[in-house]
């Protein structure tokens, strides 16, 4: 009996280490796993940046200095290049027309000025995706080489205020509504100084510059 009792102790010491062993087997297996995830992790999140870079430099060069404007933007933001790179003389004579309108509590808002070749061509792109082909979407947005917008001639104005007032004051400074689907829009025409504003086009198709 004395000779036998040590043997089965040893035999229950050798089989509570093994679950002990297994553990530790097991950890090991478990840390290297996370250990290779977390090493993918870090490769795929090195490769986001610049994913993410290009399409924020993307936004970016899309944004202001192409052409977006702010809310609230007056013909008198000279830091903003939508205003800023509108022709002279358009600009001077909308300054000179929102000056007047000013004292009858209407204020010259601009929703679109000038804007960039990119931008243009973006928005056109948008109008196709939305109206469904290049035809309908040319009778809202013109292409980077026929948009007035682009050559810095024309000026989307907003607020209804804002196109009440011009309609009926805005031929005594020459600007002009030119499509009776984007009464917003705005050119100078100086003979309607003298004569008043031209007959407005249906839409941009029917406009003979839009056929270049």
């Amino acid at each position: 009996m004395n000779r036998t009792a040590p043997s089965a102790r040893t035999t229950t010491r050798r089989f509570r280490r093994l679950p002990v062993a297994g553990l530790v087997v097991v950890i090991a297996a478990i840390t290297a796993v996370l250990g290779y995830l977390v090493s993918q992790s870090s490769s795929s999140s090195s490769a986001a940046p610049p994913a993410n870079t290009l399409r924020i430099e993307h936004r970016g060069a899309l944004g202001e200095a192409d052409g977006a404007v702010p809310d609230g933007l007056t013909v008198f933001d000279d830091e903003i290049p939508a205003v800023a790179n509108l022709g002279p003389h358009l600009l001077k004579a909308l300054r000179q027309a929102a000056t007047d309108a000013a004292d009858n509590g209407v204020e010259l808002y601009v929703n679109s000025g000038w804007r960039s070749p990119a931008y243009q061509n973006q928005l056109f792109r948008e109008a196709v995706s939305k109206y469904g082909s290049e035809e309908e979407a040319a009778r809202w947005v013109a292409t980077a080489t026929t948009s007035p917008h682009v050559s810095g001639d024309a000026v989307d104005l907003g607020h209804s205020d804002t196109t009440t007032w011009l309609a009926k004051h805005g031929a005594e400074y020459g600007l002009c509504p030119i499509y009776r689907n984007e009464p917003w829009h705005y050119e100078l025409r100086t003979n309607a100084i003298d004569r008043g504003c031209p007959r407005m086009y249906a839409d941009p198709t029917q406009d003979p510059r839009m056929q270049q």
